[in-house]
Protein backbone atom coordinates (compact mmCIF):
# COMPACT_ATOMS: atom_id res chain seq x y z
CA UNK A 1 0.00 0.00 0.00
CA UNK A 2 1.14 3.31 -0.51
CA UNK A 3 3.04 5.43 2.67
CA UNK A 4 3.40 9.00 1.27
CA UNK A 5 1.59 11.08 -1.38
CA UNK A 6 2.33 14.37 -3.01
CA UNK A 7 -0.59 15.88 -4.23
CA UNK A 8 0.08 17.98 -7.49
CA UNK A 9 -2.77 20.19 -7.44
CA UNK A 10 -4.28 22.92 -4.91
CA UNK A 11 -8.08 23.80 -4.21
CA UNK A 12 -10.71 21.85 -3.05
CA UNK A 13 -9.28 18.33 -5.44
CA UNK A 14 -6.03 18.60 -3.13
CA UNK A 15 -8.36 19.01 0.26
CA UNK A 16 -10.56 16.08 -1.33
CA UNK A 17 -7.10 13.88 -1.79
CA UNK A 18 -5.93 14.66 1.33
CA UNK A 19 -9.09 13.73 3.39
CA UNK A 20 -8.47 10.24 1.48
CA UNK A 21 -5.51 9.62 2.46
CA UNK A 22 -6.07 10.44 5.85
CA UNK A 23 -8.85 7.84 5.33
CA UNK A 24 -5.99 5.39 4.22
CA UNK A 25 -3.10 5.89 6.95
CA UNK A 26 -1.07 7.70 3.64
CA UNK A 27 0.54 10.55 4.60
CA UNK A 28 -0.26 13.84 2.44
CA UNK A 29 2.34 16.32 0.95
CA UNK A 30 1.14 19.77 -0.47
CA UNK A 31 2.72 22.07 -2.81
CA UNK A 32 1.85 25.72 -3.41
CA UNK A 33 3.17 29.00 -4.69
CA UNK A 34 2.80 32.27 -3.01
CA UNK A 35 -0.82 33.25 -3.57
CA UNK A 36 -1.97 29.72 -2.23
CA UNK A 37 -0.18 30.57 1.13
CA UNK A 38 -3.03 30.32 3.03
CA UNK A 39 -5.07 27.76 1.45
CA UNK A 40 -6.43 25.21 3.09
CA UNK A 41 -5.09 22.61 0.67
CA UNK A 42 -1.74 23.72 2.73
CA UNK A 43 -3.07 23.68 6.39
CA UNK A 44 -5.01 20.36 5.75
CA UNK A 45 -2.08 18.37 4.12
CA UNK A 46 0.53 16.40 6.86
CA UNK A 47 3.52 18.63 5.11
CA UNK A 48 3.79 21.22 2.26
CA UNK A 49 6.22 22.85 0.61
CA UNK A 50 6.33 25.95 -1.39
CA UNK A 51 7.30 26.41 -4.99
CA UNK A 52 8.07 30.25 -4.96
CA UNK A 53 6.12 33.34 -6.08
CA UNK A 54 5.50 32.55 -9.39
CA UNK A 55 1.38 31.48 -9.33
CA UNK A 56 1.68 28.95 -11.97
CA UNK A 57 5.17 27.92 -13.15
CA UNK A 58 5.69 25.64 -9.59
CA UNK A 59 2.19 23.75 -10.41
CA UNK A 60 2.66 23.63 -14.66
CA UNK A 61 6.87 22.08 -13.57
CA UNK A 62 6.66 18.37 -13.92
CA UNK A 63 10.72 18.36 -13.49
CA UNK A 64 10.46 19.78 -10.10
CA UNK A 65 7.24 18.41 -9.14
CA UNK A 66 8.67 14.94 -9.34
CA UNK A 67 11.83 15.48 -8.03
CA UNK A 68 10.31 17.00 -4.80
CA UNK A 69 8.17 13.70 -4.47
CA UNK A 70 11.59 11.99 -4.74
CA UNK A 71 13.31 14.24 -2.07
CA UNK A 72 10.16 14.37 0.55
CA UNK A 73 10.19 10.67 0.27
CA UNK A 74 7.11 9.84 -1.63
CA UNK A 75 5.85 6.71 -3.48
CA UNK A 76 3.28 8.08 -5.80
CA UNK A 77 2.03 11.67 -7.21
CA UNK A 78 -1.76 12.09 -7.48
CA UNK A 79 -2.57 15.12 -10.30
CA UNK A 80 -6.01 15.90 -9.74
CA UNK A 81 -7.49 17.52 -12.32
CA UNK A 82 -6.40 20.24 -14.84
CA UNK A 83 -2.73 21.62 -14.58
CA UNK A 84 -0.26 18.81 -15.40
CA UNK A 85 -3.17 15.76 -14.81
CA UNK A 86 -3.14 14.84 -18.59
CA UNK A 87 0.36 15.43 -19.13
CA UNK A 88 2.34 12.62 -20.23
CA UNK A 89 5.66 14.10 -19.71
CA UNK A 90 4.89 13.92 -15.71
CA UNK A 91 3.49 10.46 -16.03
CA UNK A 92 7.18 9.45 -18.13
CA UNK A 93 9.32 11.22 -14.53
CA UNK A 94 7.41 9.15 -12.51
CA UNK A 95 8.17 6.07 -14.38
CA UNK A 96 11.49 6.90 -14.96
CA UNK A 97 11.97 7.81 -10.86
CA UNK A 98 10.06 4.95 -9.62
CA UNK A 99 7.05 7.34 -8.49
CA UNK A 100 3.96 5.62 -8.99
CA UNK A 101 1.36 8.22 -11.14
CA UNK A 102 -2.08 7.74 -9.55
CA UNK A 103 -3.37 7.80 -13.76
CA UNK A 104 -2.46 5.71 -16.37
CA UNK A 105 0.41 5.37 -18.13
CA UNK A 106 2.16 7.80 -19.99
CA UNK A 107 1.73 6.15 -22.99
CA UNK A 108 -2.04 6.09 -22.72
CA UNK A 109 -2.83 10.05 -21.65
CA UNK A 110 -0.27 10.74 -24.44
CA UNK A 111 -2.72 8.21 -26.69
CA UNK A 112 -5.90 9.82 -25.57
CA UNK A 113 -5.07 13.14 -25.59
CA UNK A 114 -4.11 13.25 -29.48
CA UNK A 115 -7.69 13.54 -30.08
CA UNK A 116 -7.63 11.76 -33.48
CA UNK A 117 -5.40 8.82 -32.39
CA UNK A 118 -8.50 8.49 -29.83
CA UNK A 119 -10.73 8.33 -32.75
CA UNK A 120 -9.03 5.79 -34.49
CA UNK A 121 -8.26 3.39 -31.16
CA UNK A 122 -11.96 3.61 -30.65
CA UNK A 123 -12.59 3.02 -34.29
CA UNK A 124 -10.55 -0.35 -34.16
CA UNK A 125 -12.03 -1.22 -30.51
CA UNK A 126 -15.60 -1.02 -32.84
CA UNK A 127 -16.72 2.37 -30.64
CA UNK A 128 -18.84 4.15 -32.70
CA UNK A 129 -17.19 7.72 -33.68
CA UNK A 130 -18.88 11.22 -35.10
CA UNK A 131 -17.76 11.05 -39.21
CA UNK A 132 -14.69 13.56 -39.55
CA UNK A 133 -11.07 13.48 -40.24
CA UNK A 134 -9.25 10.30 -40.04
CA UNK A 135 -6.13 12.03 -38.94
CA UNK A 136 -4.65 15.78 -38.55
CA UNK A 137 -5.91 18.48 -41.37
CA UNK A 138 -2.91 19.55 -43.56
CA UNK A 139 -4.79 22.38 -44.64
CA UNK A 140 -7.68 24.65 -45.50
CA UNK A 141 -8.18 23.43 -48.72
CA UNK A 142 -8.54 19.95 -47.24
CA UNK A 143 -11.06 20.87 -44.49
CA UNK A 144 -13.01 22.72 -46.84
CA UNK A 145 -13.52 19.03 -49.13
CA UNK A 146 -13.89 17.38 -46.07
CA UNK A 147 -16.46 19.26 -44.64
CA UNK A 148 -18.15 19.49 -48.36
CA UNK A 149 -18.01 15.38 -48.04
CA UNK A 150 -19.33 15.17 -44.50
CA UNK A 151 -21.52 18.36 -44.78
CA UNK A 152 -22.27 21.10 -42.65
CA UNK A 153 -22.02 22.16 -39.56
CA UNK A 154 -18.65 20.71 -38.79
CA UNK A 155 -16.44 21.07 -35.72
CA UNK A 156 -12.52 22.12 -35.99
CA UNK A 157 -10.80 21.25 -33.12
CA UNK A 158 -7.22 20.98 -31.43
CA UNK A 159 -5.65 17.58 -31.41
CA UNK A 160 -4.33 18.16 -27.77
CA UNK A 161 -7.14 20.29 -26.88
CA UNK A 162 -9.30 20.15 -23.68
CA UNK A 163 -11.68 22.12 -21.06
CA UNK A 164 -13.68 23.80 -24.17
CA UNK A 165 -10.59 25.15 -25.96
CA UNK A 166 -9.50 25.33 -29.23
CA UNK A 167 -13.00 24.41 -30.75
CA UNK A 168 -14.60 26.34 -33.32
CA UNK A 169 -18.24 25.48 -35.00
CA UNK A 170 -18.51 27.08 -38.69
CA UNK A 171 -21.60 26.35 -40.28
CA UNK A 172 -20.78 27.55 -43.91
CA UNK A 173 -17.46 27.61 -45.66
CA UNK A 174 -17.04 31.07 -45.38
CA UNK A 175 -17.07 30.74 -41.50
CA UNK A 176 -14.60 27.69 -42.12
CA UNK A 177 -12.12 29.80 -43.72
CA UNK A 178 -12.09 32.68 -41.26
CA UNK A 179 -12.21 30.22 -38.08
CA UNK A 180 -9.86 27.46 -39.15
CA UNK A 181 -6.42 29.67 -38.70
CA UNK A 182 -8.10 31.19 -35.45
CA UNK A 183 -8.31 27.37 -34.06
CA UNK A 184 -4.44 26.62 -35.11
CA UNK A 185 -3.92 29.92 -33.06
CA UNK A 186 -5.60 28.93 -30.34
CA UNK A 187 -4.59 25.61 -30.28
CA UNK A 188 -0.70 26.59 -30.79
CA UNK A 189 -1.01 29.36 -27.60
CA UNK A 190 -2.92 26.68 -25.01
CA UNK A 191 -1.49 23.62 -25.44
CA UNK A 192 2.09 24.07 -27.77
CA UNK A 193 0.44 21.95 -31.01
CA UNK A 194 -1.09 23.81 -33.91
CA UNK A 195 -2.38 20.10 -34.83
CA UNK A 196 -6.23 20.14 -35.65
CA UNK A 197 -8.83 17.80 -37.01
CA UNK A 198 -12.57 18.26 -38.23
CA UNK A 199 -15.59 16.21 -37.22
CA UNK A 200 -19.32 16.59 -38.25
CA UNK A 201 -21.27 18.72 -35.66
CA UNK A 202 -24.13 16.69 -33.83
CA UNK A 203 -26.26 19.44 -33.21
CA UNK A 204 -28.04 19.88 -29.99
CA UNK A 205 -27.03 16.60 -28.31
CA UNK A 206 -27.00 15.24 -25.07
CA UNK A 207 -23.88 14.78 -23.27
CA UNK A 208 -23.26 11.96 -21.26
CA UNK A 209 -20.05 10.72 -19.70
CA UNK A 210 -19.37 7.45 -18.26
CA UNK A 211 -17.46 6.56 -15.17
CA UNK A 212 -14.56 3.81 -15.44
CA UNK A 213 -12.57 2.42 -13.11
CA UNK A 214 -9.52 0.09 -14.27
CA UNK A 215 -6.56 -2.17 -12.60
CA UNK A 216 -3.32 -3.38 -13.32
CA UNK A 217 -4.71 -7.10 -13.21
CA UNK A 218 -6.88 -6.30 -16.62
CA UNK A 219 -10.30 -5.44 -14.46
CA UNK A 220 -12.63 -3.22 -15.66
CA UNK A 221 -16.36 -1.78 -14.66
CA UNK A 222 -17.97 1.44 -14.74
CA UNK A 223 -20.08 3.48 -12.73
CA UNK A 224 -22.89 4.45 -14.84
CA UNK A 225 -22.77 7.72 -16.42
CA UNK A 226 -23.25 11.57 -16.04
CA UNK A 227 -25.43 13.72 -17.35
CA UNK A 228 -23.52 17.08 -18.65
CA UNK A 229 -25.76 18.59 -20.91
CA UNK A 230 -26.43 21.84 -18.99
CA UNK A 231 -23.12 24.09 -20.02
CA UNK A 232 -22.30 27.38 -21.47
CA UNK A 233 -19.64 27.23 -24.17
CA UNK A 234 -18.29 23.77 -23.66
CA UNK A 235 -17.96 24.63 -19.76
CA UNK A 236 -19.96 22.56 -17.71
CA UNK A 237 -22.21 24.48 -15.01
CA UNK A 238 -24.42 21.26 -13.54
CA UNK A 239 -23.99 17.63 -13.47
CA UNK A 240 -26.63 14.80 -13.48
CA UNK A 241 -26.30 11.32 -12.48
CA UNK A 242 -27.49 9.16 -13.53
CA UNK A 243 -28.66 10.92 -16.70
CA UNK A 244 -32.75 11.26 -16.22
CA UNK A 245 -32.85 11.10 -19.55
CA UNK A 246 -31.56 7.33 -20.75
CA UNK A 247 -33.46 4.15 -21.21
CA UNK A 248 -32.59 1.13 -19.13
CA UNK A 249 -31.28 -0.31 -22.58
CA UNK A 250 -29.48 3.06 -23.67
CA UNK A 251 -27.41 3.06 -19.67
CA UNK A 252 -26.46 -0.75 -20.24
CA UNK A 253 -25.50 0.11 -23.86
CA UNK A 254 -23.28 3.40 -23.25
CA UNK A 255 -21.64 1.57 -19.69
CA UNK A 256 -20.97 -1.24 -21.93
CA UNK A 257 -19.09 1.32 -24.77
CA UNK A 258 -17.03 2.74 -22.09
CA UNK A 259 -15.52 -0.26 -20.85
CA UNK A 260 -15.04 -1.55 -24.06
CA UNK A 261 -13.05 1.47 -24.94
CA UNK A 262 -10.97 1.23 -21.32
CA UNK A 263 -9.96 -2.36 -22.32
CA UNK A 264 -9.42 -2.21 -25.95
CA UNK A 265 -6.05 0.58 -24.74
CA UNK A 266 -5.47 -0.99 -21.88
CA UNK A 267 -6.67 1.55 -19.18
CA UNK A 268 -5.54 1.56 -15.72
CA UNK A 269 -7.23 3.90 -13.00
CA UNK A 270 -9.64 6.09 -12.98
CA UNK A 271 -10.70 7.89 -16.59
CA UNK A 272 -13.83 8.94 -18.34
CA UNK A 273 -15.46 7.97 -21.49
CA UNK A 274 -17.52 11.10 -23.09
CA UNK A 275 -20.41 10.57 -25.44
CA UNK A 276 -22.40 12.96 -27.55
CA UNK A 277 -26.34 11.14 -28.15
CA UNK A 278 -28.62 12.27 -30.50
CA UNK A 279 -31.94 10.49 -30.91
CA UNK A 280 -30.40 6.76 -30.18
CA UNK A 281 -27.16 7.25 -31.93
CA UNK A 282 -24.25 7.43 -29.79
CA UNK A 283 -20.77 8.93 -30.59
CA UNK A 284 -17.55 9.26 -28.80
CA UNK A 285 -16.26 12.07 -28.02
CA UNK A 286 -13.17 11.93 -25.88
CA UNK A 287 -11.47 10.28 -22.95
CA UNK A 288 -10.33 11.74 -20.00
CA UNK A 289 -7.47 10.24 -18.78
CA UNK A 290 -7.87 11.72 -15.07
CA UNK A 291 -10.58 11.88 -12.31
CA UNK A 292 -13.21 14.93 -13.30
CA UNK A 293 -14.31 17.73 -11.21
CA UNK A 294 -18.11 15.74 -11.29
CA UNK A 295 -16.70 12.51 -9.34
CA UNK A 296 -19.15 13.69 -6.50
CA UNK A 297 -22.25 12.38 -7.99
CA UNK A 298 -21.19 8.77 -9.15
CA UNK A 299 -19.97 8.58 -5.51
CA UNK A 300 -23.58 9.79 -4.41
CA UNK A 301 -25.42 7.44 -6.13
CA UNK A 302 -23.19 3.92 -6.08
CA UNK A 303 -21.18 4.68 -2.80
CA UNK A 304 -17.71 4.04 -4.33
CA UNK A 305 -15.14 6.57 -3.54
CA UNK A 306 -13.56 6.63 -6.55
CA UNK A 307 -10.23 8.70 -5.45
CA UNK A 308 -10.12 5.77 -2.39
CA UNK A 309 -10.13 3.06 -5.68
CA UNK A 310 -7.41 5.39 -6.81
CA UNK A 311 -4.92 5.34 -4.47
CA UNK A 312 -5.88 0.94 -4.44
CA UNK A 313 -4.99 0.74 -7.96
CA UNK A 314 -1.92 2.67 -7.94
CA UNK A 315 -0.86 0.19 -5.01
CA UNK A 316 -1.01 -2.59 -7.24
CA UNK A 317 -4.45 -3.40 -5.58
CA UNK A 318 -7.50 -5.33 -7.68
CA UNK A 319 -10.58 -3.46 -7.92
CA UNK A 320 -12.76 -3.37 -4.91
CA UNK A 321 -15.72 -3.85 -6.56
CA UNK A 322 -16.94 -6.32 -9.68
CA UNK A 323 -19.57 -4.75 -12.04
CA UNK A 324 -22.26 -6.73 -10.91
CA UNK A 325 -21.80 -5.15 -7.29
CA UNK A 326 -22.46 -1.63 -8.48
CA UNK A 327 -25.67 -0.40 -8.21
CA UNK A 328 -26.91 3.12 -8.21
CA UNK A 329 -29.66 4.52 -6.52
CA UNK A 330 -31.83 7.53 -6.49
CA UNK A 331 -30.41 11.15 -8.36
CA UNK A 332 -27.55 13.48 -7.22
CA UNK A 333 -27.12 17.22 -8.93
CA UNK A 334 -23.33 19.53 -8.81
CA UNK A 335 -23.90 22.80 -9.01
CA UNK A 336 -20.41 24.66 -9.85
CA UNK A 337 -20.49 27.23 -7.72
CA UNK A 338 -18.09 29.87 -9.70
CA UNK A 339 -16.84 33.10 -8.72
CA UNK A 340 -18.13 34.77 -11.70
CA UNK A 341 -21.18 37.40 -12.74
CA UNK A 342 -23.96 35.65 -14.98
CA UNK A 343 -25.18 39.35 -15.62
CA UNK A 344 -22.51 40.22 -16.90
CA UNK A 345 -21.29 37.50 -19.38
CA UNK A 346 -20.03 35.79 -16.35
CA UNK A 347 -17.08 37.38 -16.10
CA UNK A 348 -14.64 36.72 -13.29
CA UNK A 349 -15.41 37.95 -9.98
CA UNK A 350 -12.18 37.40 -7.89
CA UNK A 351 -11.69 39.33 -4.03
CA UNK A 352 -12.41 38.07 -0.15
CA UNK A 353 -15.31 36.44 0.85
CA UNK A 354 -16.37 38.54 3.59
CA UNK A 355 -19.47 35.53 4.93
CA UNK A 356 -19.11 32.05 3.68
CA UNK A 357 -21.94 29.47 5.52
CA UNK A 358 -22.01 25.99 3.96
CA UNK A 359 -25.62 24.53 3.23
CA UNK A 360 -25.87 21.35 4.85
CA UNK A 361 -28.98 18.60 6.10
CA UNK A 362 -29.53 15.31 4.42
CA UNK A 363 -28.40 14.33 1.29
CA UNK A 364 -25.72 18.01 0.83
CA UNK A 365 -22.15 17.23 0.54
CA UNK A 366 -20.05 20.47 -0.21
CA UNK A 367 -16.67 20.33 -1.53
CA UNK A 368 -14.47 23.29 -1.24
CA UNK A 369 -11.29 25.12 -0.05
CA UNK A 370 -12.72 28.40 0.15
CA UNK A 371 -13.14 29.71 4.05
CA UNK A 372 -14.63 33.01 5.43
CA UNK A 373 -11.67 36.40 4.81
CA UNK A 374 -10.49 33.72 2.02
CA UNK A 375 -8.92 35.96 -0.92
CA UNK A 376 -9.77 34.19 -4.16
CA UNK A 377 -6.65 34.83 -6.80
CA UNK A 378 -7.23 36.05 -9.95
CA UNK A 379 -4.37 33.34 -11.46
CA UNK A 380 -6.67 29.95 -11.21
CA UNK A 381 -10.48 28.72 -12.04
CA UNK A 382 -12.99 30.64 -11.20
CA UNK A 383 -14.70 27.92 -9.12
CA UNK A 384 -15.32 28.77 -5.35
CA UNK A 385 -17.00 25.55 -4.49
CA UNK A 386 -19.01 22.11 -5.58
CA UNK A 387 -22.26 22.07 -3.90
CA UNK A 388 -23.79 18.47 -4.68
CA UNK A 389 -27.54 17.27 -3.65
CA UNK A 390 -28.82 13.84 -3.00
CA UNK A 391 -32.45 12.40 -3.34
CA UNK A 392 -34.41 9.31 -3.94
CA UNK A 393 -36.24 11.00 -6.91
CA UNK A 394 -35.75 13.52 -9.75
CA UNK A 395 -38.50 15.89 -8.47
CA UNK A 396 -36.83 15.78 -4.96
CA UNK A 397 -33.22 16.31 -5.70
CA UNK A 398 -34.47 19.89 -7.79
CA UNK A 399 -36.04 21.04 -4.35
CA UNK A 400 -32.99 19.86 -2.34
CA UNK A 401 -31.27 21.77 -5.26
CA UNK A 402 -33.43 24.58 -4.72
CA UNK A 403 -33.19 24.53 -0.82
CA UNK A 404 -28.90 24.17 -0.72
CA UNK A 405 -28.72 27.00 -2.74
CA UNK A 406 -30.87 29.43 -0.71
CA UNK A 407 -29.31 27.51 2.36
CA UNK A 408 -25.82 28.64 1.00
CA UNK A 409 -24.36 32.11 1.94
CA UNK A 410 -21.68 33.26 0.20
CA UNK A 411 -20.90 37.27 0.26
CA UNK A 412 -18.15 39.87 -1.02
CA UNK A 413 -18.28 37.96 -4.96
CA UNK A 414 -20.68 37.56 -7.29
CA UNK A 415 -21.68 33.78 -7.98
CA UNK A 416 -23.50 31.23 -10.41
CA UNK A 417 -25.40 30.33 -7.37
CA UNK A 418 -29.16 32.47 -8.23
CA UNK A 419 -28.62 31.37 -11.89
CA UNK A 420 -28.68 27.85 -10.99
CA UNK A 421 -31.90 28.54 -9.15
CA UNK A 422 -33.83 30.08 -12.90
CA UNK A 423 -32.27 26.56 -14.35
CA UNK A 424 -33.65 24.28 -11.36
CA UNK A 425 -37.57 26.34 -12.38
CA UNK A 426 -37.42 26.19 -15.31
CA UNK A 427 -40.15 23.69 -17.05
CA UNK A 428 -38.01 21.83 -19.55
CA UNK A 429 -35.37 20.77 -16.48
CA UNK A 430 -37.84 19.59 -14.46
CA UNK A 431 -39.35 17.45 -17.01
CA UNK A 432 -35.67 16.60 -17.88
CA UNK A 433 -35.97 17.69 -21.52
CA UNK A 434 -32.86 19.30 -22.27
CA UNK A 435 -29.50 19.01 -24.46
CA UNK A 436 -26.23 21.48 -24.74
CA UNK A 437 -28.32 23.53 -26.29
CA UNK A 438 -30.07 24.56 -22.95
CA UNK A 439 -28.49 27.59 -21.47
CA UNK A 440 -27.89 29.11 -24.77
CA UNK A 441 -31.42 28.59 -25.73
CA UNK A 442 -32.62 29.85 -22.24
CA UNK A 443 -31.14 33.90 -22.10
CA UNK A 444 -33.92 34.83 -20.30
CA UNK A 445 -33.11 32.99 -17.38
CA UNK A 446 -30.38 36.12 -16.86
CA UNK A 447 -33.09 38.42 -16.43
CA UNK A 448 -33.53 37.42 -12.35
CA UNK A 449 -33.75 39.72 -9.51
CA UNK A 450 -31.03 39.51 -6.98
CA UNK A 451 -33.22 39.44 -4.11
CA UNK A 452 -31.53 40.24 -0.76
CA UNK A 453 -31.71 37.24 1.91
CA UNK A 454 -32.48 39.26 5.83
CA UNK A 455 -29.05 37.62 6.96
CA UNK A 456 -27.58 39.61 3.83
CA UNK A 457 -29.39 42.79 5.32
CA UNK A 458 -28.23 42.07 9.06
CA UNK A 459 -24.43 41.73 7.85
CA UNK A 460 -24.75 44.91 6.13
CA UNK A 461 -26.13 46.86 9.20
CA UNK A 462 -22.90 44.75 11.04
CA UNK A 463 -20.93 46.29 8.78
CA UNK A 464 -22.12 49.72 8.91
CA UNK A 465 -21.77 49.85 12.40
CA UNK A 466 -18.63 48.63 12.43
CA UNK A 467 -17.19 50.91 10.09
CA UNK A 468 -18.50 54.11 12.21
CA UNK A 469 -18.07 52.20 15.23
CA UNK A 470 -15.67 55.38 16.54
CA UNK A 471 -18.17 58.54 15.42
Amino acid sequence: MLRKVLIANRGEIAVRIVRACAEMDIRSVAIYTEPDRYGLHVKRADESYSLGDDPLAGYLDPARIVNLAVETGCDAIHPGYGFLSENPEIARLCEQKGVAFIGPSSRIIHGMGDKTQARDSMRAAGVPVTPGSDGNLESLEEALKLANDIGYPVMVKATSGGGGRGIRRCDTPQELTSQYPRVISEATKAFGSAEVFMEKCIVNPRHIEVQILADSQGNAIHLFERDCSIQRRNQKLIEIAPSPQLTPEQRQYIGGLAVKAAKAVGYENAGTVEFLLSGNEVHFMEMNTRIQVEHTITEAITGVDVVREQLRIASGLPLSYRQEDIQYRGYALQFRINAEDPKNDFLPSFGRITHYYAPGGPGVRVDTAIYTGYEIPPYYDSMCLKLVVWALTWDEVIARGKRALDDMRLHGIKTTAQYYQQILDHPDFRNADFNTSFVPDHPELLDYSAKRHPSQTALAIAATIAAHAGW
